[in-house]
């Protein structure tokens, strides 16, 4: 299994070669790829050295899989040629999600829609992941109307650039900024630009991948995004109305034999979910669960999981188990 990282100095490209090593992904050869820039540095993974290339190198020596972390052009302009090579491309960028032609893949959730003709594979965004981890199996069963979610989003969402502008700040030291305003000791009510209708992208991503993933347009969803000044993951305060009434302790148990789901949810030990404890994990972590008295068939929950690993490298590489699973690459 030739396997082509590209992005691999990035920061979630490091986390999925992490990752892949962890869950001891069958790699017979790595292929590190990165911008020009980066050619000819070395990285690390699983005690061997391996020498970044460039793109058409990589396309040119056939990798079986491509997992993409390099942003969206690199992965409009480049993708299709690791496709049109025979490689069966994994994007964790923005770039494909919302193409009608491109299958959008929590595993979990739709990895049953993967074929071998599929050879460019959306990864969702990192707060559309942990957030539709949680409702589809309560929409399979309650049927979701509407869906209202605030997110607290981690800096690492946006990149190395941002953590060190958090660190600066910390230090009291002056350097680059990755956001118009300080980070410390503040929240940015602005995650990615903004689009003609007032919200943001990420906002937008919200509600059109999730309606996408699920595969129900009838979903409504609203959101606002919000980046806060920590390193371990995003936040979710999520508000979910359904067509039909429900017990909050079956929603519990349906959640508790939800895969790749965690409950935390006991007030009288105060135990919920924090980013400070989700980092480093794959698991989408659901607590706060709680009726939502103002509305009739309405629930309040708070999601968190760490956002380079199941919102973006691990939930890439599950694509990947699954592809190799049922021989469709």
């Amino acid at each position: 299994m030739k396997v082509a990282v590209v992005g691999a100095t990035g920061m979630v490209g490091e986390v999925m070669l992490q990752v892949l090593a962890e869950r001891n992904f069958p790699v017979t050869e790595l292929i590190p790829v990165a911008s020009e820039k980066s050619v000819g540095k070395e990285i690390e993974f699983k005690g061997k050295k391996y020498t970044v290339v460039g793109m058409q190198t990589a396309v040119d020596m056939k990798t079986d899989i491509a997992l993409f972390s390099a942003g969206g052009q690199t992965s409009l302009d480049w993708a299709p040629k690791f496709a049109a090579a025979g490689t069966t491309v994994i994007d964790n960028s923005s770039a494909w999600r919302m193409d009608p032609t491109k299958k959008l893949i929590v595993p979990e959730i739709n990895a049953f829609e993967l074929t071998k003709d599929d050879k460019i594979i959306a990864n969702p965004n990192c707060s559309t992941i942990q957030m539709v981890m949680v409702l589809a199996p309560l929409h399979k069963k309650y049927k979701i109307k509407r869906v209202i979610v605030s997110t607290y989003q981690s800096i690492t969402g946006t990149g190395v650039k941002a953590v060190q502008q958090l660190e600066n700040e910390y230090a009291g030291v002056q350097g680059e900024m990755a956001y118009k305003y300080p980070i410390h000791r503040n929240a940015i009510p602005q995650c990615d630009s903004f689009e003609e209708n007032g919200y943001t992208k990420e906002e937008m991503k919200l509600v059109r991948e999730t309606q996408k993933i699920i595969g129900d347009k009838t979903i409504a969803v609203t959101a606002t995004a919000i980046r806060i000044p920590v390193v371990g993951g995003h936040s979710e305060a999520v508000n979910v109305e359904f067509a039909t009434d429900f017990n909050v302790s079956d929603i519990r148990e349906l959640l508790h034999h939800t895969a790749g789901v965690v409950v935390q949810d006991n007030n009288d030990t105060y135990t919920y979910p924090m980013p400070l404890f989700a980092q480093g994990k794959d698991d989408v972590f659901v607590g706060r669960i709680r009726r939502d008295e103002s509305q009739p068939n309405s629930l309040n929950m708070w999601i968190v999981s760490d956002n380079l690993r199941k919102g973006a490298a691990t939930n890439t590489i599950q694509i990947a188990e699954y592809l190799v699973a049922n021989n469709l690459v």
